[in-house]
């Protein structure tokens, strides 16, 4: 671990104003930064820690009949919020189904949605990657990639992004709103974090400068027919090898609305509001979430070590819709499928 200053910003201006800086990074409940630290894959000169700014760990109805959830709400709180479960509870499983209760204690959701591939070439130093060193390659594409992207890579990077949360927000349509030396600023989910393309070292669309302050939830929560279906290594403590977020409305049989967003195969959740739309006004039916699943994969690759990842994406998502349109969630405690 390097040598670096630590600052404690006083308010939301002085972390924009510290965290403008190339060399700065900002903390919170650290549960991603300080192994990247101590991996030296971060090596900031500045330090900004905002766990103490006023005003960011409510949670609050909305005019619209939403939630806005502050940037410091840590995991375990806004998983066990009784709105969230109540309302969210599609949300509130992703969160139960990531990390420990001990991470969840100081894990935070604006760094939920931050945090860094677990790629095992970004967190070994010694290995080129483009995401940690541009320009140095790409070892995954043709190295170990068990883990890595089956949609949306680019020949400059394949890992993923490991957030649950983010999962669900994704299929919620969630806002993230930020403030940067511009002013505030509202951003949709599916425009917060970014595809590699040829810039595989930027995760988000956050300009410099930019602290997220708020995570906002529409009012449709899909609370009566959903699920969050997490497929891993092992049935505990594991990131996914592929994961759903579903969320379906129905009325009279048929489904009138629906949203399913995966984990574990791209740079971002990754959504198709094509696929989505096949669903809008049919009944449920496996012939139906199979020809969903495949036009969602129809141009995933991959790349050895990973290609399994694309029939068990596909049957993620089947399994997925059928528990959602059911509303008999998958349970994050007895986590065999169901």
């Amino acid at each position: 671990m390097n040598r670096f200053s630590l600052v404690r910003a006083a308010d939301v201006a002085e972390a924009s104003r510290e965290a403008a800086s190339p060399a700065a990074r900002i903390i919170a409940g650290g549960t991603n930064l300080v192994d990247l630290l101590k991996y030296n894959v971060e090596r900031p000169s500045r330090v900004v820690d905002i766990s103490r700014l006023p005003g960011l760990r409510g949670i609050e109805d909305t005019e619209n009949g939403g939630l806005r959830i502050g940037a410091l709400v840590t995991n375990t709180d806004l998983a066990y919020d009784e709105r969230v479960q109540r309302r969210y509870p599609l949300l509130s499983s992703t969160l139960l189904a990531g990390a420990t209760t001990q991470l969840r204690n100081a894990a935070t959701t604006g760094g939920n949605l931050l945090q860094r591939t677990r790629c095992y070439y970004f967190y070994d130093p010694a290995t080129p990657c483009n995401k940690r060193e541009p320009g140095t390659g790409c070892p995954a594409v043709s190295g170990v990639n068990r883990i890595h992207a089956i949609l949306g890579a680019s020949e400059h990077c394949i890992a993923t992004h490991p957030s649950d949360m983010a999962v669900a927000m994704a299929a919620l349509e969630a806002v993230v709103h930020v403030s940067g030396p511009a002013g505030g600023r509202a951003v949709p989910i599916a425009e917060f974090h970014r595809l590699p393309g040829d810039a595989p070292e930027r995760d988000t669309n956050l300009q410099p400068g930019e602290v997220v302050t708020a995570v906002e939830l529409p009012a449709r929560g899909f609370a009566a027919h959903h699920t969050y279906l997490k497929l891993r290594d092992r049935a505990s403590y594991a990131f996914a090898l592929v994961s759903v977020a579903a969320g379906l409305e129905m009325e009279g049989g048929r489904i009138t609305e629906a949203r399913f967003a995966l984990g574990g195969v791209a740079h971002k959740p990754w959504r198709d509001p094509e696929a989505e739309a096949m669903l809008r006004g049919q009944g449920p039916d496996r012939g139906l979430f199979e020809r969903a699943a495949a036009h969602v994969l129809r141009d995933a690759r991959g790349y050895g070590g990973n290609s399994f990842k694309i029939d068990l994406a596909r049957r993620a998502i089947t399994r997925a819709l059928e528990q959602a349109a059911a509303g008999t969630p998958q349970s994050q405690t007895d986590k065999r499928i169901q």
